[in-house]
């Protein structure tokens, strides 16, 4: 199969865009692939992923790039032009928690995950084993707020990362680095936010009788586990679950809520919107 690419961009809203871009496709021999867009009316904003091949001689990237230039400068595009081979270099962040890392890594060594993880890091020694079974390097951070975040930080840049994944990594990251990974560090948490937060929330969740079960991701702001939203599932319970069934029922959620965004992150089919996410699915 001849490679696929696939052109990412978001502009002011206004008429033309998508011949624009399918003109310039079919004038150089671009077969697509898949195609969708999304006009946000309210802020008057255009999203648009487009994957397409060559028909006949395989693009050039740096020559597909130059040739594209001209269109989005006319059009004032915020664009990106990826190899869909290329899969995204993802550091995973984890506490003791092995649900969610275990399904990642799991995902990735099948090769049913889109991004390619390139280590792991933890404040506690706990997933060593797990990480290192793997074949991946596992990093202890160091005690401290500032020393643990510096350490962080010096191995998402030594290994080149393109995203943080907090796979239950419980520690609160500051707002001087939630700012310096803006829209590059996805979190997971319960669906018990805000109404149980702290320790123990499924035990205070069962003694009110809940009976619903879900899970967040989202990218992480300054704003604790209220950034852009990209994912979310929800699983209904009754009476008869125990706080143990709810624990195994939330964490099965939050693995597959997660894998989903770590998934369509990789396949750049999430835009950031304000607040909002646009998911292309």
């Amino acid at each position: 199969m001849p490679p696929s690419w696939i052109l990412t961009l978001d502009c002011t809203d206004r008429p033309g865009i998508v011949a624009a871009v399918s003109g310039f496709l079919a004038e150089r021999g671009g077969f697509i692939l898949d195609s969708q867009q999304y006009a946000d009316l309210d802020a008057g904003r255009f999203f648009m992923r487009v994957e397409f091949k060559a028909v006949d001689a395989p693009f050039e990237a740096a020559k597909l790039r130059q040739a594209f230039s001209p269109v989005a400068e006319k059009l004032a595009l915020d664009w990106e032009l990826s190899d869909a081979a290329q899969r995204p270099r993802v550091l995973i962040a984890v506490s003791q928690g092995s649900h969610c890392l275990n399904d990642l890594l799991h995902r990735w060594q099948t090769r049913s995950l889109g991004v390619e993880i390139v280590g792991v890091v933890s404040n506690h020694d706990t997933l060593r084993a797990l990480t290192e079974w793997h074949g991946l390097p596992f990093t202890l951070l160091p005690a401290g707020k500032q020393a643990q975040e510096t350490a962080l930080l010096e191995q998402y840049e030594a290994l080149d990362a393109d995203y943080l994944i907090l796979a239950r990594y419980m520690q609160i990251l500051s707002p001087a680095l939630a700012e310096r990974l803006a829209g590059r560090c996805i979190n997971i948490h319960h669906s018990f936010l805000p109404s149980f937060k702290g320790a123990r929330p499924y035990h205070r969740a069962h003694e009110r009788g809940v009976k619903l079960i879900g899970a967040t991701a989202h990218f992480v702001t300054s704003d604790l586990d209220e950034g852009p939203i990209i994912e979310q599932a929800v699983e209904r319970i009754d009476h008869r679950a125990s706080v143990d069934d709810m624990i195994r029922i939330g964490r099965d959620i939050e693995a597959q809520v997660l894998a989903r965004a770590v998934q369509w992150v990789g396949a750049r089919r999430v835009f950031l919107n304000g607040i909002r996410t646009i998911v292309f699915r």
